[in-house]
């Protein structure tokens, strides 16, 4: 059987699309094993002086955010898309040379200003490439496309990380060669990193000539000028409010579901190694059911059942786990619950949330959709690290907060679904 003829059976693809398909999950590909080359050193970081920081590194993240979206839409504003898009990758890749450097010859590795400013910056960059990607992808393909397509597209992301992580795995661990071991540096994984974005920045270019960006047959204008126009439309549109409150309650009940899984297996496991193997147990499994799912499933799924539908299905599975939790807090719950929401989330969930915003308008891509998925996604991350705090002082059990967040969220999904059966 042909490449070409295994891709067809695997994937709902139409004459023509190949190309388009295959440069779209290689760009996937590379901006996660990029940043999976660096993750394991940010979270090392993350740790260092103590767990008790991550709550104010999440902080110090958001606050970030607040100054990194008017630049980039300043960006857009003053650039056409087949030169902001390279830009914004060589920025970072600039940035990594620059902290290999700072790491390298700075006393002591720079201290602890560095290092969480570090941890920082990887966790801004990791959301806004990744924004950037998707704001591309529904830029190029129509919508029909992207309900069969974006979902083995995602397979790029799923299998960089999981090569990214590995690669570092064995790099930083060391490995024989004639007789020699060979060990890599953790800190020279950054130079890697910065050559995998010049490679997405290829790319990139390769899809811009396919889908002829930037040129009078292309369909889609340029975004517009006004470097706050982004959070106008927030302001006034019903439609991106909705997925606002979407990905908000979706990342809330992501950190309160792993706040419980850090409670029980801590009473569940002795020692840090049976901890570490149920964890890696875990990610064994979303890793599986994601890839199996992506590649055979998604996009018959999105096109039989609709985005509407789609969108309900880890709302829903998230209020059930939750109940189920409440009433059997075991490891063997607890893990199902977590393989189907994040397996599913990545499978499922996040193709079907992108291809929202391809009727919409190019503000909406560059401008609003960064905003979205950096400022709103971090702005949940910190509502749901700080929520225990808050939750002991108004004396409310976490699992009956956790089960009204998943109500609202599932509540918002019915919602949203209603504004794209009417066209947005």
């Amino acid at each position: 059987m042909t490449p070409a003829r295994l891709l067809r059976r695997l994937v709902l693809l139409e004459e023509g699309e190949a190309p388009g398909l295959l440069w779209s999950t290689l760009y996937f590909f590379l901006l996660f094993f990029g940043f999976y080359l660096v993750r394991p050193v940010r979270e090392a970081i993350g740790i260092a002086r103590g767990a008790d920081k991550l709550p104010w590194l999440m902080t110090g993240t958001l606050l970030a955010m607040v100054l990194a979206n008017p630049a980039f839409a300043t960006l857009v504003s003053k650039l056409p898309r087949r030169r902001f898009i390279p830009l914004a990758y060589r920025f970072f890749a600039v940035n990594m040379l620059a902290l290999f450097l700072a790491f390298r010859f700075l006393p002591n590795h720079g201290g602890a200003i560095l290092g969480y400013g570090f941890y920082i910056w990887l966790s801004v960059f990791n959301l806004f490439v990744v924004s950037v990607f998707w704001g591309l992808m529904s830029d190029v393909w129509a919508e029909g496309q992207g309900k069969r397509l974006f979902g083995f597209i995602a397979t790029g992301g799923t299998l960089g990380a999981i090569a990214g992580a590995a690669l570092t795995g064995v790099l930083t661990k060391g490995f024989v060669v004639a007789s020699f071991k060979v060990k890599v540096d953790p800190l020279s994984l950054l130079l890697v990193s910065a050559l995998t974005l010049e490679a997405a920045v290829f790319c990139v270019k390769r899809l811009m000539a396919i889908f002829h960006v930037g040129e009078e047959t292309q369909g889609t204008r340029e975004p517009g000028p006004g470097p706050l126009e982004g959070l106008r439309l927030i302001a006034t549109s019903r439609y991106l409010q909705l997925i606002c409150l979407y990905i908000l309650l979706f990342t809330i009940t992501s950190t309160l579901l792993y706040l419980q899984q850090g409670s029980i297996v801590e009473r569940t496991f002795a020692g840090t190694a049976a901890r570490t193997a149920a964890f890696a147990r875990i990610d064994l499994w979303v890793n599986v059911l994601t890839l199996v799912t992506q590649v055979l499933l998604t996009g018959r799924l999105i096109t039989a059942l609709g985005i509407p539908v789609v969108l309900s299905i880890l709302p829903v599975l998230t209020l059930v786990g939750f109940g189920a939790l409440w009433i059997w807090p075991t490891f063997a719950v607890m893990a199902l619950i977590q393989v189907l929401r994040r397996g599913l989330h990545y499978a499922l969930d996040r193709p079907a949330r992108e291809v929202l915003y391809i009727p919409l308008g190019p503000e909406e891509r560059y401008k609003a959709k960064p905003f979205i998925d950096t400022f709103i996604y971090r702005g949940g991350d910190l509502l749901g690290v700080w929520a225990p705090t808050a939750l002991v002082a108004l004396a409310i059990p976490v699992g009956l907060a956790s089960l009204g967040c998943s109500g609202l969220w599932w509540a918002s999904s019915l919602a949203l679904g209603r504004r794209v059966r009417l066209g947005g």
